[in-house]
């Protein structure tokens, strides 16, 4: 499995707080068969209207993964570590062109909208990222709340150019029932393009969870191109394969509850 959203880099944001909990998170993902990491920590688009500001920010994102690195290249060979940002579209129209902002440099980049909230500007911004060359993938679309129909919204972002990404805990209800009950009717639809963990560097990392739950429901094919192959087209600079869609709930009770 191939993951590229999570917040293991020690001590820039909100995820690992040191290099032993980066080691720890490491762990989990080679216990679990994960071969590639993108590491993401948190980036406000905001600050690149201030230069210095997101020099200073970018630089200490520098030292955090050049600790990382040489720790993934010592203790853990067998997963290959490259590097990203969550990048908050808290302004419509941020500046990609330093590479530190885009998945492992290629034109793919991880952005979400500010405060768990869709912004009147979503869509506008997602098209002006794609419009200068860039991919948006958009995270977690399924958590966003202020949206009367998530699934017409995810397909809108689509259309303009977006990709999106699922989260892993989303599927299996660890973000609440509502954001379960959008991510399976994502995957039913086929608008998904990848699955990834958003692992804070603690607790637990739900990759072989979520793979697991998407083989019991019927999904193998499902699960191999949201964890694996189309991430893996990711690095290598390409576009997802579009993943087929995920068959309904077996039951009424099951579609109500968010269950399969």
């Amino acid at each position: 499995m191939i993951d590229f959203h999570n917040h293991l880099l020690p001590g820039v944001d909100d995820g690992a707080a040191d290099l032993g909990q980066t080691r720890s998170a490491l762990e989990a993902y080679r216990a679990q068969g994960a071969t590639a990491v993108i590491a993401t920590p948190h980036f406000q688009g905001s600050l690149l209207l201030r230069p210095e500001r997101a020099q200073a920010a970018l630089a200490a994102v520098d030292a955090a993964f050049a600790a990382a690195r040489e720790l993934a290249a010592a203790e853990f060979p067998g997963v290959r570590l490259e590097r990203g940002v969550e990048l908050m579209l808290d302004t419509p129209e941020p500046e990609l062109d330093d590479p530190r902002l885009r998945l492992a440099g290629t034109r793919f980049a991880l952005v979400e909208f500010p405060f768990m909230t869709v912004p009147p500007f979503a869509s506008s911004s997602l098209f002006e990222l794609q419009m200068r060359g860039w991919v948006p993938v958009l995270a977690h679309p399924e958590r966003y709340m202020g949206s009367a129909d998530a699934t017409r919204d995810s397909e809108e972002w689509k259309r303009g150019g977006a990709l999106l990404q699922v989260n892993a805990g989303s599927l299996l209800g660890k973000y609440g029932p509502d954001a379960r009950a959008r991510a399976w009717r994502l995957l039913e639809r086929g608008t998904a393009d990848y699955l990834g963990s958003d692992y804070h560097a603690r607790g637990t990392l739900h990759l072989s969870a979520c793979r697991a739950a998407l083989e019991a429901a019927g999904g193998a094919e499902q699960a191999l191109l949201l964890l694996e192959t189309n991430p893996g087209r990711l690095l290598q600079g390409l576009p997802p394969f579009p993943v087929p869609p995920l068959g309904p709930p077996r039951s009424l009770l099951g579609r109500l509850f968010g269950r399969r």
